[in-house]
């Protein structure tokens, strides 16, 4: 069999794709562009997207038997296309919990007791030429005490929420679905989430309902000590909005993971904000643990070995 994966870039040169030679050739695209997909098509028998579209105008007349999405979102593929000419498509699920539950509270943390600051302090000799053996330039708080909002209390979410927990703060959290879990958090609605928490972090999907949810009406009803903190989807957040608030200082500060375009554009109004004790931003890379990136490749072989087992494994239907 021949297996192209079309992204290879899209998880790091530092791991590697060794373990899908074992079911044939493996070509290895580091970073195609649109259209230059339809040509690796024809010659493979398993495709591995992350982000690329995968539909007619790509597999039409391909001899592709199965299609392998590199991520737990498949929106980039035609599912009805797929399924109409008998090509299977899996996705990979769960392999990055860990990985994003934790990069929420480095960035939260981060955030929260302005660290950047703190470092620059002492690098950049600052602290050798004080008196004191402690300085307090910039303001921070516990989190024990504070009120914490998760917004999308699944499998992630959940797990930030018990990580909120373990540091003293008080969870709520909201259902952008409008389901109640049997969990030990209360369930609040959407404007009591706003004006009453000292954190919000967000761990929805990206749908209708969700997208640009905190925008600049948001802002005005959360609190001005409140913290934000997005690893869900970009547009869930209205860029201009939240630059506008972080200026206004409607709220106190931001950290985000993800974005509305992917990579950042240049002219985005978020990079005019410098201060990293009101701003924290990194390049969508929560869910990339060198761990989680080995753990994803563990799990797309054995979708792949359960396809040529004839037994579905995270099949899409």
């Amino acid at each position: 069999m021949k297996i192209v994966v079309l992204e290879s870039l899209s998880v790091g040169e530092d791991v590697s794709w060794e373990a899908l030679s074992e079911f044939g050739e493996v070509e290895l695209c580091r970073n195609l562009k649109q259209e230059e997909v339809r040509a690796k098509a024809q010659s493979a028998d398993i495709l591995i997207p992350n982000k690329l579209r995968i539909d007619a105008s790509v597999l039409e007349g391909s001899s592709v038997k199965m299609v392998c999405e590199a991520a737990t979102g498949y929106n980039n593929i035609d599912i009805q296309y797929c399924h109409a000419h008998n090509i299977p498509v899996s996705n990979v699920s769960g392999y990055s919990t860990y990985s994003v539950v934790q990069h929420t509270a480095a960035l939260l943390l981060a955030l929260y007791e302005n660290l950047g600051y703190y470092n620059s302090f002492v690098k950049e000799g600052k602290y050798s030429a004080t008196n004191s053996f402690s300085h307090f330039g910039k303001t921070f708080h516990e989190l024990y005490g504070k009120r914490w909002g998760i917004v999308g209390l699944g499998v992630i979410g959940s797990r930030v929420a018990a990580v909120a927990q373990a540091l003293g703060a008080e969870v709520v959290y909201y259902s952008t679905g409008g389901r109640c879990y049997q969990v030990p958090y209360e369930a609040v609605d959407f404007d009591t989430l706003l004006g009453t928490c000292d954190i919000i972090t967000l761990h929805c999907p990206l749908n209708k309902s969700t997208e640009h949810m905190f925008d600049k009406n948001a802002f005005k009803k959360m609190k001005q000590s409140a913290v934000l903190v997005n690893v869900a989807r970009g547009p869930v957040v209205k860029e201009e909005d939240l630059a506008d608030a972080l200026r206004n200082k409607e709220i106190a500060g931001a950290a985000l993971d993800v974005f509305c375009q992917e990579p950042l554009p240049a002219d985005s109004p978020l990079l005019a904000i410098k201060d990293d004790g009101r701003l924290l931003m990194t390049p969508h890379n929560a869910w990339g643990s060198i761990e989680a990136r080995r753990r994803l490749i563990e799990e797309l072989c054995e979708n792949i070995r359960a396809f040529l087992r004839g037994e579905p494994r995270n099949i899409i239907n």
